[in-house]
């Protein structure tokens, strides 16, 4: 979408964009280029930061990962991928020609959807991650008849909505993105999740630190980027969330309570909303495993590791890829790299690889478990059943070349990852990363952008 957005932009002669941060990433084409995309990638940056755009590099990662660390509580964004699903505020994706319309005069068309909200209730159940919550939500809604899995005369109370989810407050942003992106595969217009001031700000406090390094580093726009920490400081120095109004009016109400989610559900070949628990699928021969996509996070690698460690090769062909450059330089750091090595495992430069289906690809008519998005007929290979779950659920598949009985999964967990968990379930808090600020500087100190400057501020004024 980046240069159809670019050729937009063009056709609106748009020479700076209106939009507070407008970003690229090329997460679709940075691992297997065509010459076209080298191209592209070359040229696309300084079309961006000749706009006061930020432009990420090749290598980098998924742009869901970075741009979820640049948002402000509380603000409205489009996209061109309809995996642009703000966990924090709410964004609307949209074809290239609305997000350049958006990215140049920073207002878009918008008809407000009518809302259905999911709140949940209850103590997630051993065994039992927040894919299997995410699992958890077509699977109710196809008990309530309100969501159908057959295209003719096809049901789904999600469609072209705004889901709004509640009940989770305490999650961390990262684990709150898995439930806001999954919202695609419900063709919702758009999501929110109510999370609690105390997350929000941890969240925050390590992006300030990541955009800091990103202009130490030499990114541009540096301005941008700078004027995005400013108003997260901002922010933090007065910390509010908006929530619903008591007499909010909603389509639907769907009330799921954890405790009643006692075994995995995935969605099973070869559709996000066939999902079923993990009882029903066991025992099926699985021949790939991909760990990776936006719905990941540093925790579920380090899991995946886990599991694995120690076994020697596993009885599939195993794909891992992270979803950002940090995640894997942490991931090597920490050496759970060669525990994927030992295992036989290929190892992706970050970004979409398998999940976007136009670049590598599994073998013709294979079966395999996924931590991806979408499991579409043909979309991840040829003739290819694929199941959809957690990371934790994909890598027992993988030590065991099939879907494991509730009780095989059971076992693993309450062996491999349970007594790790504090450990494995850690998040990148960039703040709390010694001398991060400062890794990979290009840009001295005394020549980095100052944010008085930026935003007209007199000397003396912020240090009061």
């Amino acid at each position: 979408t980046g240069p159809m957005t670019r050729d937009e932009l063009k056709e609106l002669a748009c020479l700076g964009f209106s939009a507070d941060l407008v970003i690229q990433s090329f997460c679709h084409t940075a691992a297997y280029p065509k010459p076209v995309d080298v191209k592209t990638h070359h040229e696309l940056p300084d079309f961006m930061a000749e706009r006061a755009g930020i432009a990420l590099r090749p290598g980098d990662g998924i742009i869901h990962s970075w741009l979820n660390r640049m948002l402000l509580p509380d603000t409205v964004g489009t996209g061109g991928d309809s995996h642009t699903r703000f966990p924090l505020g709410i964004s609307f994706p949209a074809g290239s020609g609305l997000v350049a319309f958006a990215a140049a005069l920073g207002v878009m068309p918008l008809d407000m959807p009518e809302s259905v909200l999911v709140r949940f209730k209850g103590e997630l159940q051993p065994g039992v991650t927040l894919r299997d919550v995410v699992n958890a939500i077509p699977y109710v809604a196809i008990q309530k008849g309100l969501l159908t899995v057959s295209k003719q005369n096809k049901k789904n109370v999600f469609s072209g909505r705004i889901m709004e989810i509640e009940g989770l407050p305490d999650l961390k942003v990262e684990q709150a993105f898995e439930l806001t992106d999954a919202t695609a595969e419900r063709s919702c217009a758009g999501c929110t999740i109510k999370l609690s001031v105390e997350t929000v700000s941890e969240y925050i406090r390590s992006n300030v630190a990541l955009l800091k390094n990103m202009v130490a580093r030499g990114y541009q726009d540096a301005r941008t980027m700078m004027r995005r920490v400013a108003k997260m400081e901002e922010w933090l120095a007065n910390p509010v969330l908006m929530e619903a109004d008591a007499d909010a009016e909603y389509v639907e109400i769907i009330e799921i309570d954890l405790n009643e989610i006692k075994e995995p559900i995935v969605a099973a070949p070869n559709d996000p909303d066939n999902v079923k628990l993990l009882s029903e699928v066991a025992g099926d021969r699985v021949d790939e495993v991909f760990v990776g996509s936006c719905m990941t996070n540093i925790g579920h690698y380090r899991a995946t590791a886990k599991v694995l460690e120690g076994a020697g090769e596993v009885k599939t062909r195993l794909w891992i890829c992270p979803p950002t450059r940090m995640d894997e330089q942490q991931l090597k750091e920490e050496g759970y790299y060669s525990i994927f090595g030992a295992a036989g495992a290929r190892t992706e430069m970050p970004g979409c690889s398998l999940c976007m289906g136009n670049q590598a690809r599994v073998k013709d008519a294979t079966t395999v478990f996924s931590t991806s998005t979408r499991n579409f007929n043909n979309r991840m290979g040829k003739d290819a059943q694929v199941y959809l779950g957690s990371a934790e659920l994909a890598a027992v598949c993988s030590l065991l070349g099939r879907i494991p009985t509730v009780q095989e999964y059971n076992d693993i967990v309450a062996k491999r990852i349970d007594p790790f968990a504090g450990d494995l379930y850690r998040y990148l808090n960039f703040d709390q990363i010694a001398g991060f600020e400062n890794e990979g500087r290009v840009i001295a100190l005394e020549d980095m952008p100052r944010i008085e400057d930026i935003l007209g501020i007199p000397d003396g004024v912020l240090s009061k």
